[in-house]
């Protein structure tokens, strides 16, 4: 009975999935998001909630960790949709795109916190009138129990706009399977990557109605869609690249 109500989601999920429209707006949809969401929080139209508070469960157990969420469901998700489709050598192939994203992920996270670093100063409250100059990074800062301010690129936006464009970019195996030829492992795998990316567009859209400078967003957002724009739309198109998941043409 379970295994038959999973196959059902996932065929619902393989329909929409499969119309033109879901995969090209979504790279347009969090730009839309991030600066419908700026509006509201400069008018202060949205009012505070659970989701206000960045102590939120979502966001200390999903957010947080949500490149390592990515990666535990993506991993196998590759190896045997690609497998299955194709050969050992091409999943292997493709499994590098995941060590792609993550040196995307990585460098860009790292670049944020280096620019919050050089263009911040600690201060003992948030008021920001009384200079603590002997803490030069916001890790030191913090760690005293003061406040850093600086130009904070918005990591959520980047993580989350990211993460959700690269799984949509690696589901796509899923619309050239038969439902006769799936498994419940599949399809559960599958269906776990839809909750996510569910997950990542709605705190997507939190950290844009409560958080943040509306530059920090978008600028957050234009490295995430960026960092996808360059791997899947340029790059693997390439021959020397971890190249695309199987399309249409492909399928064998």
């Amino acid at each position: 009975m379970a295994a038959a109500v999973v196959g059902s989601l996932v065929d619902n999920l393989v329909c929409l999935w499969r119309q033109p429209y879901t995969r090209t707006y979504l790279p347009h949809l969090f730009f839309c998001i991030s600066l419908a969401g700026s509006v509201l929080k400069n008018a202060q139209l949205v009012p505070e909630s659970y989701f206000s508070d960045s102590r939120n469960v979502l966001n200390l157990y999903f957010v947080k960790v949500s490149w390592g969420w990515t990666i535990v469901l993506l991993l196998p998700f590759i190896a045997y949709s690609n497998f299955y489709i194709k050969s050992h050598m091409f999943a292997l192939r493709r499994l590098m795109s995941l060590l792609v994203a993550t040196l995307v992920w990585y460098i860009c996270t790292e670049t944020f916190f280096y620019i919050e670093d050089i263009t911040g100063s600690c201060y003992e409250s948030k008021t920001m009138v009384v200079i603590r100059g002997e803490f030069d990074t916001k890790a030191a800062c913090r760690k005293a129990g003061f406040f850093w301010d600086g130009f904070d690129i918005s990591g959520h936006s980047f993580i989350l706009s990211y993460s959700s464009l690269v799984i949509m970019e690696e589901m796509v195996p899923m619309l050239h399977i038969q439902p006769v030829y799936r498994n419940t492992l599949l399809d559960c795998l599958y269906l776990a990557l839809n909750v996510i990316v569910v997950i990542w567009i709605w705190m997507f859209g939190c950290t844009s109605v409560y958080f943040h400078d509306i530059i920090d967003k978008i600028l957050g957002t234009s490295c995430g869609l960026l960092g996808w724009y360059v791997t899947y739309k340029v790059w693997y198109l390439k021959l020397f690249s971890p190249g695309l998941p199987p399309q249409p043409k492909q399928h064998t």
